[in-house]
């Protein structure tokens, strides 16, 4: 199968001051290209962890993570990053905030004002581009973060919990605005979560990992088609086996 990102047999093991941790443990995954995985696991599976290693900022004990037929080592423009606690410079506008990454491209001046300005566009914050992080509500703050991490065109765009900061109705307009960002740029996307129902609401697939070391339980296609009804009788079924796989996980740790 032609895969956009492989995860080949990933392991990564922590020092600490009581020994090693293990927090992944021979992690496979396959993503294909334009597809929306969502990734769930129990709290400390080393969904996290496994995010940063794909953007470079932290490297595998063993094992190979490939993009586009390439094995990664550090980070690089082709992967898109965005984090649940917005990480936006404080002392740039929002359109100097979506220009960084155009920046480190060396991109002439003229041309990437008129990229950040799209994708400015894209995400509905026309008008604000020169207002200051502390100007702008949470949702809005997580739009900059988006636009930022997709206006340089990377080939994958890696989500940890990017909603999780926000209010529940502001964290249904983000999903429904990423789902149409998505579809517009046909981007892979990695995302990150706790919620079930995100999950469900968002994506192509689901993998399900174990609790630590993190492994894979299921990767779960979700065949309800678009745009979907987040309390229909199709998505309330799919919750419902999402939510048993990780009982049972849970389960085992407690025994």
């Amino acid at each position: 199968m032609n895969h956009k990102l492989e995860i080949r047999d990933v392991t990564k093991t922590f020092k600490t001051e009581e020994g090693e941790l293990m927090a992944l443990d021979r992690f496979n995954v396959g993503v294909k290209p334009s597809e929306f995985l969502c990734i769930i696991g129990p709290s400390g599976c080393g969904k996290s962890t496994l995010l940063r290693l794909i953007a470079g900022l932290d490297e595998p004990s063993s094992g190979a993570i490939i993009l586009d037929g390439k094995e990664l080592k550090g980070p690089s423009p082709d992967r898109g990053m965005v984090f649940q606690e917005y990480s936006l410079f404080p002392w740039r506008t929002v359109l100097k905030n979506v220009t960084f990454g155009l920046e480190l491209q060396k991109m002439e001046k003229q041309e990437r004002y008129r990229i950040a300005k799209e994708y400015i566009e894209l995400v509905g914050l026309k008008g604000f581009e020169n207002m200051y992080p502390y100007e702008l509500s949470g949702g809005m703050k997580q739009r900059v973060a988006i636009a930022r991490a997709i206006a340089p065109e990377p080939s994958i765009l890696l989500m940890d919990e990017p909603f999780g900061s926000v209010d529940a109705q502001t964290r249904n307009v983000l999903q429904e605005e990423l789902l149409e960002i998505w579809q517009r740029t046909k981007k892979t996307i990695l995302f990150v979560t706790h919620s079930v129902d995100e999950a469900v609401y968002l994506a192509d697939r689901v993998a399900v990992m174990t609790a630590r070391p993190g492994n894979l339980i299921k990767c779960a296609s979700i065949d309800i088609p678009r745009p979907r009804k987040r309390t229909s009788v199709e998505a309330n079924e799919f919750r419902e086996k999402l939510l048993m796989w990780l009982s049972l996980e849970r389960s085992k740790v407690q025994d």
